[in-house]
């Protein structure tokens, strides 16, 4: 497991639930994001999702994603 699993878990169970809150249908779009984004990284960087670490998602990875071009998919990051 990388140093990843646990800031997302604490993201996800923490910042999101209970401190913002969020709904259950928030969280299932942060939650489809990060899966989108971590499928690209680990094709671009040839590296598995589980063992990806932040320092990979750096801004160059993160601008390639096809989740960057916002209007094509109506979803901007």
């Amino acid at each position: 497991m990388s140093a990843l699993a646990p800031i997302l878990q604490g993201f996800f169970t923490d910042k999101l639930i209970r401190q913002r809150r969020s709904g259950p249908n928030t969280i299932a779009a942060y939650r489809d994001t990060w899966r989108l984004l971590l499928q690209f990284a680990s094709r671009a960087t040839g590296t598995a999702p589980n063992r990806l670490d932040l320092a990979q998602l750096d801004t160059a990875l993160v601008r390639s994603s096809p989740l960057s071009r916002g209007p094509e998919r109506r979803v901007w990051l």
